[in-house]
């Protein structure tokens, strides 16, 4: 696609969005890392098919708006996303007070804000030791048009977020490939991370178009984990120059069918536009994209009352933003002999997979409330022009350690981030150290007191940090909390 003929797709969908902050409602898939909701919450009859909309049921969860189809079973579980640095917060330390949210959830109004922080001490490894924080802001809000105004099948979400703080992996000098404090990044700055309008096509179709990011509909994976290695998206880990996930937004849409019990597809476009990344204040760009990325994905995700939670999803992507070739030059030389101009390539491209499945213990209405549950994601990119260019990850939750304290949650993964063979001559030819992958792993212990706080421990460890084989292996305490209004 054109520049220009991209600029006029922007203009149309600028020319639908009208105004708004609000909450990412596309993220809620099954999510068995989650905290299981409260004992009363599990107690209240559950909603019919009518009530699915934010704003109605039993408990109006007002922050985000889920899929209502009723052949695609989501977890729509309202203490899930508290520590989750890149989905909606559920209703927090204020909770209804004066039956606020209510009264505003009856009239098709939800409103919410967070602080998630994340700090980390490097005991081992680095150019010194270190004890950093860094942390998110988020507001925002969901305005159910069909209440407001009477549009039905229709919504206007929204939201705006502030990063803050010290980044570790910088600041200590780790040398990893993935940051020990994922929400760090991108800018340390406010910015409008969606404003975006979703419509109801009858029962199995959906659309969504606006300022919105890739990896709210696609490769959808939770942030439950500080390490970076297994949080959001995982083709924005390795492909980040043009797959922008949270908190980065870009003109885009997206189209989701359900085509048969728990299967659905669906296929996006998305601007590629370096100009997203600029630390300043806005709200859209009309001028600087470079291309569109197209991904695609087919998934089939399973729930009910009989502890068997889980998703799978395949799909993969095209971008047509031009992208430098890794090692050749334009006359298809060595670039770090000729030192010219890199060779072109028309289009970057990859595929990924993600299982999530819950092993053992109970669950109700598609939630994991108790025992194992496991995931395992897999992206592999071009080899032409990505220096990581495959990481698969791995881990288990267990849940119901210790009954007596809400919100119990043991998760524990490993990563390998793969460094592109291809660089390895130009390395040489530079004086660097031979890279191969960076290895990661984690485990916390996270905790709910109450539905607005999560408090959360852990410890990474980090071989061969940057991929670089004879670096100094990375040890890191860390602590995450988020606190919910």
């Amino acid at each position: 696609m054109k520049r220009g003929s991209w600029r006029a797709g922007q203009g149309a969908l600028l020319a639908i969005m009208a105004f708004g902050t609000a909450i990412p409602a596309l993220a809620q898939q099954v999510d068995v890392g989650a905290p299981p909701p409260p004992a009363d919450e599990l107690n209240k009859p559950k909603p019919d098919a009518t009530q699915a909309d934010a704003g109605s049921g039993p408990r109006a969860d007002t922050q985000r708006r889920a899929r209502s189809h009723m052949l695609h079973p989501r977890d729509p579980s309202p203490s899930s996303l508290a520590g989750d640095t890149q989905s909606a917060p559920p209703p927090g330390l204020i909770g209804d007070w004066q039956d606020i949210r209510t009264r505003m959830g009856e009239r098709g109004i939800g409103l919410s804000a967070r602080y998630a922080s994340e700090t980390a001490y490097n005991f081992s490894g680095g150019d010194r030791s270190l004890v950093a924080e860094t942390g998110q802001f988020d507001f925002g809000a969901l305005l159910d048009l069909d209440k407001l105004v009477g549009w039905g099948g229709a919504a206007l979400q929204g939201t705006v977020t502030w990063r803050r703080g010290i980044d570790l992996t910088t600041t200590a000098g780790l040398g990893a490939l993935q940051q020990v404090q994922e929400v760090y990044g991108r800018g340390q700055t406010v910015r409008v991370t969606q404003l975006w309008l979703q419509q109801k096509l009858g029962d199995k179709v959906e659309v969504k178009l606006g300022r919105t990011n890739p990896g709210e509909d696609f490769a959808v994976f939770s942030c439950h984990f500080q390490n970076l290695s297994f949080c959001g998206a995982q083709p924005g880990n390795l492909v980040g120059d043009y797959w922008y996930n949270w908190p980065v937004s870009q003109w885009g849409a997206n189209v989701h069918v359900d085509v048969a019990p728990g299967v659905y597809v669906q296929g996006g476009a998305y601007e590629v536009n370096p100009r997203n990344l600029e630390s300043t204040f806005f709200i859209g760009h009309f001028k600087g994209a470079t291309g569109v990325l197209l991904p695609a994905e087919i998934g089939w995700t399973r729930g009910g009352d009989k502890g068997h939670v889980g998703s799978y999803k395949l799909g993969g992507w095209i971008s047509t933003a031009d992208g430098d070739d890794l090692v050749l030059d334009i006359n298809r030389q060595p670039r770090a002999v000729t030192g010219l101009a890199p060779l072109q390539h028309s289009s970057r491209y990859g595929v990924f997979a993600s299982v999530q499945q819950q092993l053992t213990g109970t669950s109700k209405d598609g939630r994991s409330l108790t025992g194992f549950s496991m995931f395992a994601n897999a992206t592999f990119a071009d080899r032409a022009t990505s220096l990581t260019d495959n990481q698969v990850s791995v881990g288990l939750f267990y849940k119901g350690l210790a009954p007596s304290l809400p919100g119990d949650v043991i998760g524990l993964a490993v990563a390998r981030t793969n460094v592109n063979g291809r660089i390895d001559t130009a390395d040489r030819l530079a004086g660097k150290p031979a890279r191969d992958a960076e290895y990661a792993a984690e485990l916390y212990y996270s905790v709910s007191p109450t539905e607005w706080l999560v408090v959360q421990p852990n410890v990474q460890w980090i071989h061969q940090p940057g991929g670089v084989k004879n670096a100094k292996d990375v040890g890191v305490l860390g602590l995450k909390f988020a606190l919910t209004l």
